[in-house]
């Protein structure tokens, strides 16, 4: 249960920080600048959480992560059902707390639905939208299963090798979708919103659920060829 607890509050932390800093600053043309702080809200919070919790649960917090640990032979079919579910719980919660600090100080929220994905950039083509998922999460994964492999020698580096990951890749999906490469991220944010009478999320969710579990596998599954 402790490696459960750990990936709930990890990615309780992941959507307050990452999220909460798209609401605060926006993440549109007009906001450039927002591309960059949020990316790395998202990346910095990871290294966070990988020095904090990595040694308790390894620090997924993200259901595409723990898919690719799975395939490659890293945990256990039950452990990765457990994962996702308490992953998808603190996004739930991490949600939660930000429509109460947004709610209860007024704050503008400049994304309009609590951080959550969309299409606008892909100008609303699920097709690419989730193209652009699949191949930055593939990205992403394949770094972090290189990063925690027997045969890396980074020393206490991986974490930080793995948030400038997410980092860079936040930094082309922004302006896309969003940046998903993380189903339960993207979940938490989608209810919370459509619970607040935002439903736009929602008719779009999917690619952001799809796409992620997919590159996930493909990153596992070439990984796996690569190195043996």
């Amino acid at each position: 249960m402790k490696k459960y607890a750990a990936e709930f509050i990890g990615t309780c932390v992941l959507v307050v920080l990452g999220c909460g800093t798209a609401m605060l600053v926006g993440c549109d043309a007009a906001h450039g600048g927002g591309y960059i702080l949020t990316a790395l809200a998202f990346g910095l919070t990871i290294v966070a959480m990988a020095y904090s919790i990595g040694n308790i649960s390894g620090c997924h917090i993200n259901p595409a992560v723990s898919l690719g640990v799975l395939m490659s032979g890293g945990m256990k079919s039950r452990d990765f059902v457990g994962y996702v579910i308490a992953q998808c719980l603190g996004a739930l919660a991490g949600s939660g707390i930000l429509a109460l600090i947004f709610g209860l100080g007024n704050v503008e929220d400049m994304t309009g639905g609590f951080g959550s994905n969309g299409l606008a950039g892909v100008n609303g083509n699920a097709g690419a939208g989730l193209l652009v998922e699949i191949v930055l999460t593939f990205i992403f994964v394949i770094a972090i299963l290189g990063v925690t492999s027997k045969r890396a020698k980074h020393g206490s580096f991986g974490g930080l090798v793995i948030g400038l990951t997410l980092i860079v890749v936040h930094i082309l999906g922004i302006g896309l979708t969003g940046t998903s490469v993380n189903p339960a991220r993207s979940l938490g944010p989608a209810i919370v919103a459509a619970i607040s009478g935002n439903l736009s999320g929602l008719a779009s969710l999917w690619v952001f659920i799809v796409g992620p579990m997919v590159g996930a596998g493909l990153a596992a599954m070439v990984y796996k060829a690569l190195e043996k």
